[in-house]
């Protein structure tokens, strides 16, 4: 599949388009050491959350061959990012975290099967959500930057549509359907409500919006 038709999956997945106050605030030069560090955090976390799902699902094969995988492209693209974030003379720091995947897993049910569809459907979305905000950021952010966040923009896709795919192992159309359109709710309020602090999965600012 073609990037332009991975990009198009996602757009058509997603239940709104980031807002452009946000892209006007990651654009802004003060907060480069912001977008970057929190993109760092996010691979980070993205890594650690897929070895999580390898350790409470062991006997499921084809979960533990795409996570596994998964993991090991997110913790090469958080040393590609500390690496960028060398290179421009900024120092890795420790951020509070955004309330989007806090926000998102709040709706998480609590028993089996359930949870693991739920955690899955979240996944999707937050790899959906960084892949599409990689899109629009690249084209506008300097050569080098930008050139690195658009060759993410295949892998990210990648990995949403791996969450997806193993979301509809566990349950029948109907339940995927319910469950996304939930998901999908919470969602776009996170995206689309206003935040104090800028982060990568954050919504526009208070303070530009």
């Amino acid at each position: 599949m073609s990037l332009k038709a991975d990009l198009g999956r996602v757009e058509a997945f997603l239940p709104c388009r980031t807002p452009d106050k946000w892209v006007e605030a990651a654009l802004s030069p003060e907060r480069e050491v912001l977008l970057l560090t929190d993109h760092a955090n996010c691979e980070k976390k993205a890594a650690s959350a897929a070895l999580g799902l390898m350790h409470r699902y062991g006997s499921q094969v084809s979960l533990l061959s795409k996570m596994s995988r998964l993991a090991r492209e997110e913790l090469r693209h958080f040393e590609q990012v500390l690496e960028m974030i060398g290179k421009r003379g900024f120092e890795y720091q420790t951020l509070s975290a955004s309330r989007y995947a806090q926000g998102l897993h709040t709706g998480v049910r609590k028993n089996e099967p359930d949870r693991l569809i739920d955690v899955l459907i979240v996944g999707a979305l937050i790899e959906a959500r960084s892949c599409e905000r990689f899109s629009r950021l690249a084209p506008e952010l300097d050569p080098v930057l930008g050139s690195f966040y658009q060759k993410l923009l295949k892998s990210e896709a990648r990995h949403f549509l791996d969450y997806l795919h193993l979301a509809e192992q566990h349950c029948d159309a109907r339940e995927m359907s319910q469950r996304l359109d939930y998901f999908k709710k919470l969602e776009a309020a996170l995206i689309e409500g206003v935040d104090e602090e800028f982060r990568f999965h954050s919504g526009p600012l208070a303070s530009i919006h």
